[in-house]
C-alpha cells in the first residue's frame, strides 16, 4: 500500500489514471501502426502509385508497338491483289 502511495506522490496521479493513460498510449500506437503498415495504409498507397506509373509506361510502349504493327499490316494489305 505504501508503495502505491509513493508512485502516486511521484507522478501526481492515481494508479488507475496511470494505467488508463498507458493503455491509451498503447492503443494509439497500435492505431498508428495500422495506418502505416495495415491493409489500407500509406505503404499500400505508395505501392499502388508505383504500380500505376509502371502500367502507364507499359501502356505507352504497347500503343507504340500497336501503331507499328498496324502500319505494317496496312502496308502488307496494300500488296495483296484485290479480288
Amino acid at each position: 500500500m505504501a508503495n502505491t502511495q509513493k508512485v502516486e506522490m511521484i507522478a501526481g496521479l492515481s494508479l488507475k489514471a496511470l494505467l488508463v493513460t498507458a493503455i491509451g498510449i498503447l492503443l494509439f500506437g497500435i492505431y498508428i501502426g495500422i495506418l502505416i503498415y495495415g491493409e489500407n495504409s500509406l505503404t499500400v498507397l505508395n505501392h499502388l502509385k508505383e504500380k500505376k506509373q509502371s502500367l502507364k509506361q507499359e501502356e505507352r510502349a504497347l500503343k507504340t508497338e500497336n501503331q507499328r504493327l498496324q502500319k505494317e499490316y496496312f502496308e502488307l494489305k496494300q500488296l495483296e491483289p484485290k479480288e
